[in-house]
């Protein structure tokens, strides 16, 4: 019973949000406490929604990294109330402020992500300073009362970060590698299900699915990166940390490999349809896939990883080869030189989960740095800056529309003069985003979570009408508010009304705030949907080109990143992982841009099936260049190696010059003779041709192929929108 006890605890430890919900419950449950024990249950609404300012100011980091962070943001914050409290008296002015202060904070996130959590918090502690004055009927009474009680609120949460930073510091690299293998193992078991020995399985349906889960793989190897690159800075990594270094360069390697395609599968299982062998590769990547996984469970637990080696699954795979190869078909000759490549590449992949139970005993390796895109000084964070102060920069059309809205908020707020009227500008903060799509979700999500707050909140205010009970379900209800307010936006509000609504019940009536927090929360969500439709909208259909065009671009550039490794030699040198992470980043975000237009409106997404396509074709073009980079090694001369640098120089040049066409808006020629020529040259395979050489032209060869349907696709593409002007 205990050790059932001990381990269910320790998965929960080991659990995200668990460790951070205990830090939100100390945090808020304090504060209850203090003002419970000093008889000041006012106090409770301004130093909880300072903890909640601090808490969405947050980004990880090394615990010195989070103290200065800290400093910053107590020291933003100070000013910004102050400054509510100096303009509060003055609509006319506290209006102008507000909207330039939604400006230029909004223009400040675009210097980096920690820039624009603090930016965002500030503005979100400008609003709940007007709050707590509002709910004082306007009375200034003690100046520094609410900056005070907010800023003591902010500090002690982001004190209590800090300690905890500095107790449990490697914690957020471990939840983030487990992250990581876990999305791989995903991954692994997904692109398994293409070796299925079926005659019609739907393959583009499932290198969709594949290429979207690419993106979540993408984003967990980026949140990772930057969690260990925090550990690493100023020189204080240690030896845990280059452990961790280690198995995120495993995973890195195994993601390579894993996203790697040797041949089209529907070929492959068509000819060996009456043989076992591509059942045996996919059984076999399926149990890579639960490796993977049970190696991100072990990293969360911090538990040893005994890797149960497939030997004698990869035994079988290699048994099937030979006896396919033995039966000396003349037209299995190519396939299975392919198939050969796909079973190495599955057992360096089984090499790569083995050495994941003792990372320690690799050797370092040779270029261990990892890029750090945020500014290194005041230069670099200037010049970021300067590069968003455009019109055409994301980020100035999103301060452009929120600084209207939260200025057209304010002026419904005075012209209505509703109660509780700041909800709405508050409101309107939380649900306006970049995009439509996410504003639109989040509007609903919104709308329906107030609701659902609103209904639940009344309830537990009849049922339970002790004050320290409701004290009690408003902590609880706010540690439910960060640890879903992520993922399960309509939960965390839900949550976060719930909170309102109990704090406010102990100082005043709850009920008088149902209409008017259900009214304000109507205003906020209409301002913020119209201004994203209507002020400088980002519409992800006309952004589309560039996204494609980004897309080829850094594939160009991995495939010459590869083809310099034939030559020198495999070594992942930061400028080969840059080119190969950006060309996976840009798979990704090609995924998200997709997903956001089938958000809009039916206009604007008129281009979404291309777009899908074009998903596909691109993520098998990754796969091939994977499959590719995968297999790279120093070769020996030969005759074929004029014919690889040519290919290599025609496939970039034509992905730089199709990708330049999209940027440009030009049209693209749909056929191209030296495409077809050059693929035919490279599927002629001489019988002496060593085997390094021969994948390195299938390869090359499967990639000029892709060329045609690309072209293709984009004209059609640039020719859907001159039908629709001609409509």
């Amino acid at each position: 019973m205990s050790s059932s006890l001990s381990h269910t605890l320790r998965r929960l430890w080991a659990r995200e949000k668990f460790t951070y919900g205990i830090r939100v419950f100390i945090a808020l449950a304090g504060s209850m406490a203090l003002c419970w024990y000093l008889d000041r249950i006012a106090f409770v609404i301004p130093l909880f929604l300072g903890c909640i300012a601090s808490a969405l100011a947050e980004s990880d980091d090394h615990w010195r990294g989070r103290l200065q962070a800290l400093l910053v943001t107590v020291a933003c914050f100070a000013a910004t109330a102050c400054a509510v409290q100096l303009l509060f008296p003055l609509p006319w002015l506290f209006g102008i402020g507000l909207a330039v202060a939604a400006f230029a904070m909004t223009l400040l996130g675009g210097i980096g992500e920690r820039y624009a959590a603090v930016a965002q918090a500030t503005l979100i502690l400008a609003i709940y300073t007007a709050i707590g004055l509002e709910h004082r009927g306007g009375s200034l009474g003690s100046f520094w009362q609410e900056p005070l009680l907010l800023i003591s609120g902010a500090a002690w949460y982001g004190l209590l970060g800090v300690i905890w930073s500095a107790l449990f510091s490697q914690q957020p690299v471990q939840q983030a590698l487990a992250r990581v293998f876990v999305e791989l193992g995903a991954y692994l078991r997904l692109k398994a299900s293409l070796f299925e020995p079926l005659r019609q399985l739907d393959v583009e349906g499932k290198r969709l699915l594949l290429a979207q889960q690419n993106g979540r793989v993408v984003s967990a190897l980026n949140m990772a990166k930057e969690i260990i690159l925090n550990r690493m800075s100023r020189k204080r990594s240690g030896q845990k940390t280059n452990r961790y270094l280690k198995l995120y360069f495993i995973a890195q390697d195994i993601h390579e490999r894993a996203s790697s395609s040797h041949y089209p599968y529907n070929s492959l299982a068509e000819a060996f349809f009456h043989s076992d062998v591509m059942f045996r590769c996919g059984r076999l990547l399926s149990q890579q896939g639960k490796a993977c996984q049970a190696l991100g469970r072990a990293i969360r637990m911090r538990q040893p990883f005994d890797y149960n080696d497939n030997s004698q699954a990869m035994a079988d795979l290699d048994a099937s080869v030979t006896y396919l190869r033995e039966q000396n078909n003349p037209a299995w000759r190519r396939l299975l030189r392919s198939l050969a490549a796909l079973a190495g590449n599955l057992g360096t992949l089984e090499r790569k989960l083995a050495s994941a139970s003792n990372p320690d005993a690799l050797a370092d390796e040779q270029d261990s740095a990892l890029l750090d895109r945020s500014p290194q000084n005041l230069k670099d964070a200037f010049e970021r800056l300067r590069q968003h102060i455009s019109p055409t920069s994301l980020v100035f059309r999103h301060a452009v529309r929120l600084s209207i809205a939260l200025a057209a908020g304010y002026c419904l707020l005075h012209w209505v003069h509703p109660q509780q009227g700041y909800w709405i500008l508050l409101t309107t903060l939380f649900v306006c985003r970049p995009s439509y799509g996410a504003t639109r979700l989040r509007l609903v999500q919104r709308v329906g979570g107030t609701v659902l707050g609103l209904v639940l909140g009344w309830a537990l205010i009849s049922l339970f009408p002790d004050p320290l009970l409701q004290s009690l379900f408003a902590v609880v209800a706010g540690v439910t508010f960060f640890i879903n307010r992520v993922d399960r936006y309509t939960l965390a509000t839900t949550a976060m009304t719930l909170v309102v609504m109990l704090c406010f019940n102990q100082v005043s009536d709850a009920y008088a705030l149902f209409w008017p927090r259900l009214v304000d929360t109507a205003f906020g969500t209409l301002i913020a949907g119209l201004a994203v439709f209507f002020i400088l909208p980002d519409w992800q259909g006309r952004k589309l080109n560039q996204v494609l065009a980004n897309t080829l671009s850094c594939n160009s550039r991995y495939l010459l990143q590869i083809m310099q490794q034939y030559e020198s030699g495999a070594r992942d040198d930061l400028s080969y992982r840059l080119a190969r992470r950006n060309a996976h980043n840009a798979d990704a975000a090609l995924s998200t841009t997709l997903s956001n237009m089938l958000m809009e409106p039916g206009h604007f997404r008129k281009d979404a099936e291309t777009g899908f396509r074009f998903l596909v074709l691109s993520h098998t073009l990754l796969s091939y260049l994977s499959g590719l980079g995968a297999h790279r090694e120093s070769l020996a001369d030969d005759a074929s190696d004029a014919l690889h640098e040519r290919a290599a120089a025609h496939i970039s040049t034509t992905l730089d010059s199709i990708a330049a066409s999209l940027q440009n808006n030009l049209p693209v020629a749909v056929h191209d003779d030296a495409d077809q020529s050059l693929a035919e040259e490279l599927e002629q395979l001489p019988d002496e041709m060593d085997e390094g050489h021969r994948l390195v032209q299938v390869q090359l060869g499967l990639i000029c192929r892709q060329l045609a349907p690309l072209r293709t696709l984009v004209a059609h593409l640039q020719k859907q929108p001159e039908a629709a002007k001609a409509a």
